[in-house]
C-alpha cells in the first residue's frame, strides 16, 4: 500500500509541476522553417534590453542588460520548442509565438517576454 501511495505522490508531483505554454487567443505558435528564419541568425532584444542569439551552428548566448552573458547550445525541436542548454548545466525549453503585436517568448513555467 505505501508504494502504491508513494507511486501516486510521485505522478501528482510530475503532472503539477509540468505546465502548459501560455498561448493565448490569437497567438500562433511558431515551429519548423518559420521558427528557424525568425529566430536563427537573429538577434532578439527583448524590452528589458536582454539579448538572445541563436546562431546557425547550434550556439546559443543571452546577453543581460547589464553586459553579462550566458553561453550554450540550442535545439530546434519539432513541436515548435527551442530548448537550450546552458554551460552552466541549466537547462529550458521555450516556444515562440506571433501575434499582432510581434514575437512573444513563452516558457514552460508560463511566462511571457515580448520581443521588441
Amino acid at each position: 500500500m505505501k508504494a502504491y501511495f508513494a507511486l501516486a505522490i510521485c505522478c501528482l508531483g510530475s503532472v503539477a509541476s509540468a505546465q502548459e505554454y501560455n498561448v493565448r487567443s490569437g497567438e500562433v505558435a511558431l515551429k519548423g522553417s518559420e521558427l528557424e528564419r525568425a529566430v536563427v541568425g537573429q538577434p532578439i532584444v527583448f524590452f528589458d534590453n536582454g539579448e538572445s542569439r541563436y546562431s546557425a551552428g547550434g550556439s546559443y548566448s543571452y546577453t543581460y542588460f547589464e553586459g553579462q552573458t550566458a553561453y550554450g547550445s540550442f535545439e530546434l525541436m519539432p513541436d515548435g520548442r527551442v530548448c537550450v542548454a546552458f554551460q552552466n548545466g541549466f537547462s529550458r525549453c521555450d516556444k515562440f509565438v506571433q501575434n499582432e503585436r510581434g514575437l512573444v517568448l513563452l516558457t514552460d513555467d508560463g511566462e511571457r517576454y515580448p520581443v521588441r
